[in-house]
Protein backbone atom coordinates (compact mmCIF):
# COMPACT_ATOMS: atom_id res chain seq x y z
CA UNK A 1 0.00 0.00 0.00
CA UNK A 2 2.83 2.38 0.86
CA UNK A 3 4.57 1.52 -2.67
CA UNK A 4 0.92 2.50 -4.18
CA UNK A 5 0.65 5.71 -2.08
CA UNK A 6 4.47 7.04 -3.09
CA UNK A 7 3.79 5.79 -6.80
CA UNK A 8 0.73 8.30 -6.75
CA UNK A 9 2.53 10.96 -5.00
CA UNK A 10 5.09 10.73 -7.71
CA UNK A 11 2.90 10.78 -10.62
CA UNK A 12 0.73 13.54 -9.06
CA UNK A 13 3.13 15.78 -9.19
CA UNK A 14 5.19 14.83 -12.54
CA UNK A 15 8.24 13.53 -10.89
CA UNK A 16 9.66 10.71 -13.26
CA UNK A 17 11.36 7.58 -11.73
CA UNK A 18 14.70 7.41 -12.56
CA UNK A 19 17.99 6.25 -11.47
CA UNK A 20 18.37 9.80 -11.32
CA UNK A 21 15.64 11.09 -9.16
CA UNK A 22 18.25 13.51 -7.46
CA UNK A 23 19.53 15.53 -10.09
CA UNK A 24 18.40 18.56 -10.77
CA UNK A 25 15.90 19.37 -14.15
CA UNK A 26 16.72 22.83 -13.84
CA UNK A 27 19.88 25.04 -13.01
CA UNK A 28 19.56 28.34 -12.37
CA UNK A 29 22.25 31.20 -11.60
CA UNK A 30 25.52 32.91 -12.15
CA UNK A 31 27.81 30.60 -14.35
CA UNK A 32 31.79 30.61 -14.62
CA UNK A 33 32.72 29.58 -17.62
CA UNK A 34 34.96 26.80 -17.93
CA UNK A 35 35.42 26.17 -21.64
CA UNK A 36 33.48 27.21 -24.53
CA UNK A 37 30.87 24.14 -23.48
CA UNK A 38 30.71 24.10 -20.18
CA UNK A 39 29.72 26.37 -17.58
CA UNK A 40 29.81 25.80 -13.32
CA UNK A 41 26.31 27.17 -11.50
CA UNK A 42 26.42 26.62 -7.73
CA UNK A 43 29.05 24.27 -8.07
CA UNK A 44 27.45 22.30 -10.60
CA UNK A 45 29.54 21.21 -13.79
CA UNK A 46 27.40 21.81 -16.71
CA UNK A 47 28.00 20.39 -20.60
CA UNK A 48 26.37 22.33 -23.17
CA UNK A 49 24.33 20.11 -24.93
CA UNK A 50 24.50 19.36 -28.55
CA UNK A 51 27.30 21.03 -28.97
CA UNK A 52 31.64 20.92 -29.08
CA UNK A 53 33.61 23.46 -28.90
CA UNK A 54 37.47 23.48 -29.49
CA UNK A 55 39.03 22.60 -25.80
CA UNK A 56 41.06 25.66 -24.60
CA UNK A 57 44.74 24.56 -25.55
CA UNK A 58 43.41 23.69 -29.36
CA UNK A 59 44.58 26.15 -32.15
CA UNK A 60 43.09 26.93 -35.57
CA UNK A 61 45.13 28.58 -38.46
CA UNK A 62 44.15 30.94 -40.59
CA UNK A 63 46.03 31.75 -43.75
CA UNK A 64 48.40 30.47 -42.26
CA UNK A 65 48.90 31.68 -38.84
CA UNK A 66 47.97 29.82 -35.94
CA UNK A 67 45.80 31.39 -32.97
CA UNK A 68 43.91 30.28 -29.82
CA UNK A 69 40.86 29.30 -31.10
CA UNK A 70 39.69 27.14 -27.83
CA UNK A 71 40.53 30.29 -25.99
CA UNK A 72 38.61 32.52 -27.77
CA UNK A 73 35.28 30.51 -27.85
CA UNK A 74 35.80 30.11 -24.25
CA UNK A 75 36.33 34.05 -24.14
CA UNK A 76 32.80 34.93 -26.61
CA UNK A 77 30.90 32.57 -23.88
CA UNK A 78 32.21 34.15 -21.32
CA UNK A 79 31.58 38.21 -22.67
CA UNK A 80 27.85 36.89 -24.12
CA UNK A 81 26.77 35.49 -20.02
CA UNK A 82 28.84 38.38 -18.08
CA UNK A 83 27.36 38.40 -14.40
CA UNK A 84 23.52 37.26 -16.28
CA UNK A 85 21.84 34.61 -14.75
CA UNK A 86 22.04 31.32 -16.37
CA UNK A 87 18.98 29.11 -17.16
CA UNK A 88 19.81 25.44 -17.89
CA UNK A 89 17.36 22.87 -18.58
CA UNK A 90 19.18 19.61 -17.75
CA UNK A 91 18.61 16.42 -19.39
CA UNK A 92 21.01 14.12 -17.89
CA UNK A 93 24.45 13.76 -17.28
CA UNK A 94 27.44 12.27 -18.86
CA UNK A 95 30.43 9.80 -17.72
CA UNK A 96 32.09 12.70 -15.97
CA UNK A 97 29.53 12.97 -13.92
CA UNK A 98 28.53 16.89 -15.36
CA UNK A 99 25.19 17.77 -15.96
CA UNK A 100 23.96 18.11 -19.61
CA UNK A 101 21.89 21.30 -20.64
CA UNK A 102 20.81 23.95 -22.85
CA UNK A 103 21.31 26.98 -21.03
CA UNK A 104 19.75 30.23 -21.70
CA UNK A 105 20.35 34.15 -20.77
CA UNK A 106 16.49 35.38 -20.96
CA UNK A 107 15.54 33.99 -24.51
CA UNK A 108 18.93 33.28 -25.93
CA UNK A 109 19.39 29.65 -26.20
CA UNK A 110 23.61 29.73 -25.53
CA UNK A 111 24.69 26.37 -27.34
CA UNK A 112 22.58 27.70 -30.77
CA UNK A 113 24.36 30.95 -30.13
CA UNK A 114 28.04 29.31 -29.70
CA UNK A 115 27.41 27.20 -33.00
CA UNK A 116 25.78 30.63 -34.81
CA UNK A 117 28.88 32.49 -33.93
CA UNK A 118 31.56 29.44 -35.07
CA UNK A 119 33.03 29.13 -31.85
CA UNK A 120 30.87 25.38 -31.41
CA UNK A 121 30.34 23.00 -33.90
CA UNK A 122 26.83 20.62 -33.88
CA UNK A 123 27.75 17.61 -31.81
CA UNK A 124 25.45 15.13 -34.30
CA UNK A 125 26.48 12.08 -32.01
CA UNK A 126 23.85 13.61 -29.26
CA UNK A 127 21.94 16.25 -30.82
CA UNK A 128 20.70 17.61 -34.11
CA UNK A 129 19.35 21.04 -33.36
CA UNK A 130 22.00 23.28 -34.56
CA UNK A 131 22.89 21.64 -37.26
CA UNK A 132 21.42 24.77 -39.23
CA UNK A 133 23.34 27.51 -36.94
CA UNK A 134 26.67 25.42 -37.70
CA UNK A 135 25.63 25.41 -41.55
CA UNK A 136 25.26 29.07 -41.92
CA UNK A 137 28.49 29.77 -39.49
CA UNK A 138 30.42 27.60 -41.99
CA UNK A 139 29.29 29.25 -44.68
CA UNK A 140 29.39 32.68 -43.42
CA UNK A 141 32.84 31.53 -42.00
CA UNK A 142 32.32 32.84 -38.65
CA UNK A 143 34.94 31.81 -35.68
CA UNK A 144 36.42 28.56 -36.33
CA UNK A 145 34.66 28.21 -39.91
CA UNK A 146 37.24 31.32 -40.99
CA UNK A 147 39.93 28.89 -41.48
CA UNK A 148 40.79 25.36 -40.88
CA UNK A 149 40.69 23.40 -37.59
CA UNK A 150 40.49 20.32 -36.03
CA UNK A 151 37.17 18.97 -34.96
CA UNK A 152 37.33 18.73 -31.19
CA UNK A 153 36.45 15.38 -30.52
CA UNK A 154 39.12 14.36 -33.13
CA UNK A 155 41.51 16.77 -31.33
CA UNK A 156 40.86 15.06 -27.91
CA UNK A 157 41.61 11.73 -29.27
CA UNK A 158 45.05 12.78 -31.06
CA UNK A 159 45.70 14.07 -27.51
CA UNK A 160 45.02 10.93 -25.77
CA UNK A 161 47.55 9.21 -28.46
CA UNK A 162 50.26 11.44 -27.50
Amino acid sequence: MRTLICLLIFCTIGVSVSAEINAPRAIIGVATVIDGDTIKINGNNIRLNGIDAPERKQSCTYEGSEWLCGQKATLALSELIRRETVNCHVSGRDRYKRSIAICFVGRLDLNAWMVEQGWAVANRKYLTDYVMQEDEARQEKRGIWKGEFVMPWDWRAQKKKS
